[in-house]
């Protein structure tokens, strides 16, 4: 298909980028054609002729030759590899494209466009001759050129706002709700990430710091009101990416990579409980990024099962249930976190999928899971099963299997389970509300709606406003139209309401958009 593609772009008078797109869309559909394969077919060459064409780049530009060869090529082309910016950079030299054309996105490295004889011009310092000695590509691309005030004011943007919520912890119980300009911050920082992990010294010890601090952040996910700690985890992520933005060894570079997936991911965990799925959605995509940059199937599996849970909460069961299986594939036979988190977001997509009412082969296959996750659990090595954070811990099992027995309308199971749940949390304010609610709706469900009100209005009287925000609500709220569904005039409801209806620190209706 594609030389029949070729021979006809060259008798129209095409260009090979335009051939390049033609091909990828006419064979992506049925072979998976990737973008950067399209290139190298639209001029009908093998791929020992691009490794040549590199390497005889690299000898022009006198640098030792390069290591890509068939093999990594080819993984790059079948998507399993991505390039690093170097070899990207003389990929698209080859081609004479842009890092967009051939599947990537972000600028090249060289800060220079690819396209006609302009293509693969170096930046040579002032006074300096054009020879082939002096000519390096930019280590920072044009779009990280940023004015010196850009990422300090989102910094201060944020340290404001981390010390407003301090203030207010002193003074009184009302929270404050993140206001444009603080979200606007998070998005620039979240942004420049972005762009630095697709172009890219610290010392080891600097490194180790900022791992402590990484983990630490990931206990204080816990306990500590989710405003306060978004700020604090983004300012470290700023830290982290000023450090990416230069050239780093190897060792050090993938090390910082994976503060920056752990950090994005929890920064996205963080949006999920403050109710803005958006830029949850957006953090999770970064630390993606991030983590594929460091080959880590574990971590790369650990982001999407987190990422998973921004369907799961907010109406999608079924791309929930997908990216549930995406993790489980990533993760393969490596003993994982995410090897027992991911079934369980099958699970519960699944009881999402079917009700209360589900039929016998949809509750054996949510248990079916629900078994894979605990065998899965087993196998998870001592320190990842107490980190509720990056980790999967015991008592987040049984809070999740209590959850799907609930939704499946399992009550008798669910209510062993979620009180087995409750008692494992100490600190966890989030999950405790959602498993106080989970077994006043087992309460709903055999018809005791007294019972029920009972319950579900003590969860909320525990929920400081600091907490109540949508993701809480969001369930809160589905009880009280599934109460109204079985008697709106109870007695009970007027309580429930009460509580309900009390200021909760809303993102000026972002979340849910």
């Amino acid at each position: 298909m594609a030389r029949r593609i070729r021979a006809r772009g060259l008798a129209a008078g095409r260009t090979p980028a335009q051939i390049a797109e033609e091909i990828h869309e006419a064979c992506s559909p049925q072979f998976g054609t990737t973008k950067i394969k399209g290139h190298r077919l639209s001029y009908g060459i093998a791929l020992a002729d691009v490794i040549e064409q590199v390497r005889a780049l690299f000898e022009r530009d006198a640098k030792a030759p390069p290591g890509i060869g068939e093999t990594l090529l080819s993984a790059y082309e079948s998507g399993l590899k991505r390039p690093g910016p170097e070899y990207l950079h003389y990929l698209c030299t080859v081609y004479r494209v842009e890092p967009a054309a051939l599947g990537y996105d972000g600028p090249c490295i060289c800060g220079h466009g690819h396209r006609g004889p302009a293509a693969a011009v170096f930046e040579i310092a002032d006074g300096a001759p054009a020879s082939v000695d002096s000519r390096e590509p930019r280590i920072r691309p044009s779009c990280d050129e940023e004015t010196p005030h850009e990422g300090q004011e989102d910094e201060n943007i944020l340290r404001h706002a981390l010390l407003q919520l301090q203030l207010l912890d002193s003074k009184s119980s009302s929270a404050t709700k993140l206001e444009g300009p603080v979200l606007g911050a998070l998005e620039g920082i979240r942004r420049r990430m972005d762009e630095t992990l697709v172009c890219a010294t610290v010392s080891p010890a600097m490194l180790d710091q900022w791992e402590e601090v990484t983990q630490a952040f990931g206990r204080q996910y816990t306990t500590t009101a989710p405003q306060r700690l978004l700020c604090d985890v983004a300012l470290e992520l700023s830290a982290v990416r000023n450090a990416l933005n230069r050239r780093q060894p190897i060792d050090l570079q993938e090390r910082l990579c994976r503060m920056a997936a752990q950090l994005a991911g929890l920064s996205g965990m963080i949006m999920i409980n403050l109710g803005d799925h958006r830029l949850a959605r957006a953090f999770f995509r970064t630390g993606r990024i991030a983590a594929d940059e460091t080959g880590d199937r574990a971590l790369r599996a650990w982001v999407t099962a987190r990422e998973s849970l921004v369907p799961l909460y907010y109406g999608d069961a079924r791309e929930a249930l997908n990216l549930a299986k995406k993790s489980r594939d990533l993760a393969g036979t490596v003993p994982c976190a995410a090897q027992a988190m991911a079934p369980v977001v099958e699970a519960r997509a699944l009881a999402m999928l079917s009700g209360t009412d589900s039929k016998k082969e949809v509750v054996d296959q949510a248990k079916r899971a629900l078994a894979r996750a605990r065998n899965a659990f087993s196998h998870i090595k001592g320190d990842e099963r107490e980190d509720m954070a990056f980790g999967y811990t015991e008592r987040q099992l049984y809070f999740y299997q209590g959850d799907v027995l609930t939704k499946l309308g399992q009550t008798l199971e669910a209510e062993v389970v979620l009180e087995q749940a409750l008692d494992k949390y100490q600190d966890h304010i989030f999950d405790q509300t959602l498993i106080r609610l989970d077994r006043a709706q087992c309460r709903l469900i055999e018809g005791d709606l007294a019972e029920a009100l009972q319950i579900a209005t003590e969860a909320l009287k525990l929920v400081g406003p600091e907490y109540r925000t949508e993701f809480i609500m969001r369930p809160a709220l589905a009880f009280e139209q599934a109460v109204m569904q079985r008697d709106r005039n109870h007695p009970g409801l007027a309580d429930y309401r009460e509580q309900l209806r009390q200021e909760a620190p809303a993102n000026d209706g972002k979340a849910g958009a």
